[in-house]
């Protein structure tokens, strides 16, 4: 069940205790990495000779440009959550307002051109986006097959894992298990043991580096084990040796159909990242910051994600589809499409999927999901369900003038894939968005300790100091009458009594 994902060096037998120890077999594992590894095909040995060239960028611009301000800060964004506010350093990806979201300074048009595919005209797989994400370099097929092998050399969930999350109270959600099944998984590992040991600063990021690698490596197998347990009575599915990262989560789910395996490709890699602001990457990075392992930044980074304004958005989406099917029928007139979007907005609801908080286009998550679906599902009804809203939506929402972005963002389109290869469990969505984040959240980590970024530490303000900076004297007056008004007030209870 579980040692046929996990290294090569170590067997657990099922009902007995020949189990190596974590720690051990990780040890194991990256020397028999070693020994497999030729120049070309070692993505730590290339993250390593790229990091000193990094490092002294980042002292230049300190030393030279510290001091610079880059933007003015409101009021608006003290109080409306930090929108908007440039206060982090993100590297591996970056979220334009017209061009949408860039890997390393590639578009995802780009990526699904250059990235190595498994078949010719395929997906990209997430080995080669990891690849491009740790070194800002497209990676050959090689490289990218490579990273596949270290992974599933490191995929080993242990045991006492299973046992954890058979404790948790029947009807847990997935995403409650997710985030204990990672904690369950940190006992032992690399960066906590070597910090104790007084390892150097600089060499931080190495064990980072590890953790990162065995938890990437481990979370398809976690997560398709949650899934197994909760939806389907428990029997658990042996991944496969021949098959990659993303593929083989679709595979340990229970779905061996070669469409829902490229599916679960592009899934991965277009959720993967989204720049640093945003609730899980903050929240991860956050953690991350105070030397936390990246165990314990990713699990808060997931109790982030579950929350239902941000992982929860493409469920929300299947909800006003079906509720719109029930209404309309599984086959409506586009017609009667708008005038149900209209009806929507009337009744002062928005319609989900629709609008960002940065984008002024369509999302390029959602063209390349419609793409797919375009190839794979045309004749789909919730495909072509979505294909009207997608004529009909941002015409209407334009028409409010009220709407800076009427157009779908990814959310619009995710949840229709995957009811489309029968993965309906719509709970254990925001599971498989968590597994793809992981790997642009945890190689902005290791980049973190390989910079020295420090802990993060915002100023934060009250009311009446907000109020003090920008109308002080008007604060000061009314202060002062309140605080007469409430003596006053005190004084006649006092008397009362």
């Amino acid at each position: 069940m579980f040692a046929q994902g996990g290294c090569r060096l170590g067997l657990l037998v099922l009902g007995e205790a020949k189990i190596l120890t974590a720690a051990t077999a990780a040890a194991g594992c990256g020397s028999l990495r070693r020994l497999l590894c030729t120049e070309t095909r070692d993505l730590k040995r290339t993250l390593a000779e790229l990091i000193p060239g990094q490092q002294e960028r980042l002292r230049s611009l300190k030393r030279d440009h510290g001091s610079e301000p880059l933007k003015e800060v409101t009021v608006d964004m003290v109080i409306g959550g930090m929108r908007g506010l440039p206060a982090m350093l993100w590297e591996t990806s970056l979220l334009d307002p017209e061009e949408g979201i860039r890997f390393r300074g590639l578009s995802i048009p780009e990526l699904q051109a250059q990235l190595p595919t498994v078949a010719p005209g395929g997906q990209p797989l997430p080995e080669g986006l990891l690849w491009l994400l740790l070194t800002g370099k497209v990676p050959s097929r090689a490289e990218a097959l490579s990273v596949s092998e270290e992974l599933r050399h490191r995929a080993h969930v242990p045991p006492q894992v299973l046992r954890v999350l058979d404790a948790l109270p029947p009807g847990s959600h997935p995403m409650t298990q997710l985030s204990v099944g990672v904690m369950a998984l940190q006992v032992g590992r690399h960066f906590s043991s070597a910090y104790r040991r007084g390892v150097a600063k600089r060499l931080h990021w190495e064990t980072v580096y590890e953790d990162s690698m065995d938890l990437i490596a481990k979370l398809p197998q976690l997560a398709a084990i949650i899934y197994r347990r909760t939806y389907k009575g428990g029997h658990f599915i042996p991944p496969s040796h021949k098959l990659d990262w993303a593929a083989n989560l679709a595979l340990m789910m229970g779905y061996e159909d070669v469409g829902c395996h490229e599916m679960m490709r592009m899934y991965q890699t277009i959720h993967s990242d989204h720049e640093g602001g945003n609730v899980s990457a903050h929240t991860t990075h956050l953690v991350g910051s105070a030397l936390s392992d990246p165990y314990l930044s990713f699990a808060a980074g997931m109790n982030g994600l579950a929350g239902p304004l941000h992982g929860l958005a493409n469920q929300e989406v299947l909800r006003w589809l079906k509720n719109l099917t029930a209404k309309l029928g599984p086959h409506p007139e586009k017609e009667a499409v708008r005038k149900y979007v209209e009806e929507t907005l009337a009744s002062g609801k928005v319609v989900p999927g629709y609008g960002h908080a940065v984008l002024r286009k369509t999302d390029p998550r959602y063209t390349c999901q419609r793409e797919f679906a375009q190839r794979y599902m045309p004749e789909y009804p919730m495909f072509k369900l979505v294909s009207d809203l997608y004529e009909v939506v941002p015409e209407v929402l334009g028409k409010t003038g009220k709407i800076k972005n009427p157009w779908p963002n990814v959310d619009a389109h995710s949840g229709v894939l995957l009811q489309y290869y029968g993965i309906t469990e719509e709970n254990f969505y925001t599971v498989l968005f968590g597994v793809s984040r992981a790997l642009g959240v945890l190689a902005q980590g290791i980049w973190s300790r390989a910079l020295g970024l420090p802990i993060e530490r915002p100023k934060s303000m009250t009311l009446s100091a907000l109020e003090n900076l920008v109308m002080p004297h008007t604060t000061t007056a009314t202060t002062a009458a309140t605080t007469a008004a409430t003596a006053a007030t005190s004084r006649g209870e006092e008397a009362a009594a």
